[in-house]
């Protein structure tokens, strides 16, 4: 329409029916100082819209029904001396950043731009909004790699500030070591420990000294460590096959600076124990209890003291409290009303301690901490759940409930409310753990599966001005 007015200067829309302005509404109008669109029905403006006005001294967007503004929306107009919002009542939200900052910039004389929206901030001007920090943002988790295979356990650790993760997959025999690419940017084969039916990987790390316990369903467990001249793992000890029959689970943990990990025995004739490094390896140091076909083990430090809570398919958790007199652990109490519980996880918010209870059957528990004894605060459905893991990245707190009958539900913590919300689901087939990982300023979790690909999620924020 203007293309044949290369040389007007001044253009007046006022007092119209415009309800739209769409990129390049002013084509050619290459040297248009003035600009006036009052008066009119205007709702929505294209981000392009003024695109090539670069001659624009005054535009003047008065009086209509403007609430909001695409970003950059005048950043064509290097010349802008005055802009006109007044008349126009914007959402002072996310959609509103954008323009809050380029008010705090620009160097152009700007009328007052009023808020209608949200209710803190109705009838106030833009420039009194306190802050959009915290409200423009939200977070996803988006695949970032898969793995072609199964597996039913995920740990990691650091070593010469290099990330792994080992992954055990009962049904390939291996216990997979996989390294963080720093150039790559995604985690790649570094070693394999081979056995038979491996069901657990757990790092442990001594000084310099990286082991890694391989828990077996059959041929008996092992420890392996890492060998510098080989760059690989190589068996280091065994663990005795007549206490570990049939592990369920490895927790490790330090108590006075002396090293432990407990191996949770899930079969009848097997005894959930506690090994202990004495310098030269690790030895049985404590049988927990027997024939409780024990399916979790969670280390816990309550006021300086150390507890272990111990999950069985056949009674209640368990809690057991170490004695610093005898140094072994002895019963402290249980958790009552908490029948067929798979599994316990420990995590915190601010200075809160937190647990939380997977059950197959029935609903799944967080619990918190109250200074006596953990009380319930939220009863999540998990029919079928094999794993409810905390995690949190970037005080971004979470719960990963994954069900071999349904999507994975991934929950997070409602500051306001006090409740985890439904935040996410993902497929994962028979999923039996997630294992957060933090690499390059860069947040993943493992998805493990028993009977699909094990997954790489990344944790991203989105920002909502954009």
């Amino acid at each position: 329409m203007f293309s044949h007015l290369p040389s007007l200067q001044l253009l007046l829309l006022n007092s119209n029916s415009f309800t739209v302005i769409r990129d390049d509404a002013f084509a050619g109008l290459f040297h248009l100082e003035y600009l006036f669109i009052e008066g009119n029905k205007i709702e929505t403006i294209s981000r392009n819209a003024f695109r090539g006005l670069r001659d624009l001294t005054h535009l003047s967007l008065a009086n209509n029904h403007l609430k909001a503004l695409p970003r950059d929306v005048f950043s064509d107009l290097d010349s802008l001396i005055e802009l006109d919002l007044r008349g126009n009542k914007f959402e002072c939200d996310c959609k509103a950043k954008w323009l809050f900052l380029w008010l705090k910039m620009t160097n152009s004389t700007v009328s007052d731009v009023l808020c209608i929206g949200p209710a803190e901030y109705q009838d106030k001007k833009l420039n009194d909004v306190t802050s959009f920090d915290y409200e423009c943002t939200t977070t996803d988790f988006v695949v970032h790699q898969i793995l072609p295979y199964q597996s039913v356990s995920v740990d990691t650790f650091k070593s010469k500030n290099d990330v792994f993760v080992a992954i055990a997959q009962p049904s390939m025999e291996n216990c997979m070591v996989l390294e963080w690419d720093h150039i790559e940017m995604n985690f790649r084969s570094y070693d394999n420990i081979t056995g038979q039916s491996i069901v657990g990987c757990k790092a442990v790390l001594v000084g310099d000294q990286v082991f890694v316990v391989v828990a077996q369903l059959f041929g008996g467990s092992h420890i392996y460590k890492f060998d510098e001249s080989w760059t690989k793992f190589v068996k280091f000890q065994d663990i005795e096959v007549s206490r570990i029959s049939k592990p369920n689970d490895i927790e490790l943990f330090e108590i006075d600076s002396e090293m432990f990990f407990v191996i949770a025995d899930s079969s009848k004739a097997g005894l959930s124990t506690v090994y202990k490094w004495n310098n030269k390896g690790f030895y049985s140091y404590q049988s927990l209890h027997e024939w409780f076909r024990d399916t979790d083990a969670e280390f816990l430090d309550i006021d300086g003291k150390s507890y272990l809570i111990l999950s069985s398919r056949s009674q209640v958790p368990i809690i057991l409290q170490w004695n610093k007199a005898s140094k072994k652990f002895v019963p402290h109490s249980e958790i009552p009303n908490m029948e067929d519980v798979l599994a316990v996880k420990s995590f915190r918010m601010q200075d809160d301690l937190y647990i939380t209870l997977t059950r197959f059957i029935g609903d799944s528990r967080v619990m918190k901490w109250n200074s006596k004894q953990f009380v319930e605060i939220q009863a999540l459905p998990s029919r079928g759940a094999m794993t409810l893991q905390p995690f949190s990245f970037k005080n971004n707190y979470y719960l990963a409930l994954g069900s071999d009958y349904t999507f994975s539900q991934i929950y997070q913590w409602d500051g306001e409310k006090k409740i985890f919300r439904l935040f996410k689901e993902i497929y994962v087939q028979a999923p039996r753990s997630f294992t957060a990982v933090s690499t390059d300023r860069r947040d993943f979790f493992f998805a493990s599966s028993f009977k699909g690909n094990t997954q790489i999620f990344e944790h991203i924020i989105i920002d909502l001005s954009l």
